[in-house]
């Protein structure tokens, strides 16, 4: 795959996993990759922190991985999550996703160990040495007490050529500009916040990894479609009318509001594993209005 700047452009959806039963529902998954495809998406991420990758075990993290590029069948690039706190892990799950034939991988930074930047860098190290896939780097300290630090990734992009491009989701617009300031145009940055994406691309991310495109495929494209065209009144637009979604797909954690809108379809439930538990009846009125509000 080539590291130009337009090798993550776009839209990609962070794919939720559906459960019935307590099992990963494979018809119901393959409905959602086959309406992803449909809308013109420029890639899926399976089993990402959306996909419930924390409470699937080794075996089903696998099966997904393997599913989803059955599925897709080179319409749409299929970017695997493979990361871990543990690095021997992120190393099976990465090879075992380049085995299944993916496009790339999306790898978290190491959670609750909170390692020093030398440690992140090490991390990462082994696993660009391990695959061959195109590497897109995720921080999110909300979620791992832990970023990557810009120099960090600065210093990972010029060793290894593997490493493509960074999911950004620290919830500020600096780090943006200081990532694109620091990074060769090669390096792709993805916007990791729905919210975050028109601003994100306006100072030079290429596109975003989407929650929300999981309900809404088309309309999350079109809005980066438009900015990457250059018609950014458009997009603005755009973004105006979906704020209210992009807000309230997170009124509890992530995936279950938007598990209870992709249930609204009546081909997957609303389940997710706990310690994630069922969406509380005020979020859910909120969250019901804003998709009635939007003809959804």
């Amino acid at each position: 795959m080539s590291t130009s700047s337009t090798a993550y452009r776009g839209t990609y959806t962070a794919l939720v996993t559906p459960l019935r039963n307590d099992r990963v529902d494979e018809k119901a998954f393959a409905q959602l990759l086959e309406e992803q495809v449909a809308a013109g998406i420029d890639g899926v991420i399976p089993v990402g922190t959306t996909g419930e990758s924390a409470t699937l075990s080794t075996e089903e993290h696998i099966r997904v991985i393997e599913l989803a590029v059955q599925v897709v069948k080179g319409r749409t690039k299929v970017i695997a999550g493979t990361g871990s706190n543990n690095t021997v892990e992120a190393i099976h799950y990465t090879q075992e996703a380049e085995k299944c034939g993916a496009d790339g991988v999306l790898i978290v930074a190491p959670y609750y160990n909170k390692p020093t930047q030398a440690g992140v860098f090490a991390h990462y190290a082994k696993l660009a040495e391990c695959t061959k896939l195109p590497i897109v780097t995720y921080s999110i300290p909300g979620r791992c007490g832990i970023e990557i630090a810009v120099d960090t990734m600065v210093n990972l992009a010029a060793k290894f050529s593997n490493i493509v491009a960074i999911k950004e989701s620290g919830g500020s617009i600096e780090r943006f500009s200081q990532l694109r300031q620091a990074l060769p145009d090669k390096v792709s940055i993805l916007s990791g916040d729905d919210s975050m994406t028109l601003p994100a691309l306006a100072v030079g991310a290429t596109g975003v990894v989407s929650v929300a495109s999981n309900v809404i495929p088309k309309e999350v494209g079109d809005l980066v479609r438009a900015f990457l065209s250059g018609k950014a009144d458009e997009a603005e637009k755009i973004h105006r009318k979906l704020y209210p979604i992009f807000r309230d797909l997170f009124i509890e954690s992530n995936p279950v509001p938007t598990k209870v809108a992709l249930a609204r379809k009546g081909w997957m439930t609303e389940e997710v594993r706990l310690p994630l538990v069922p969406l509380q009846p005020q979020s859910r009125a909120k969250l019901e209005g804003t998709l009635k509000s939007l003809g959804l």
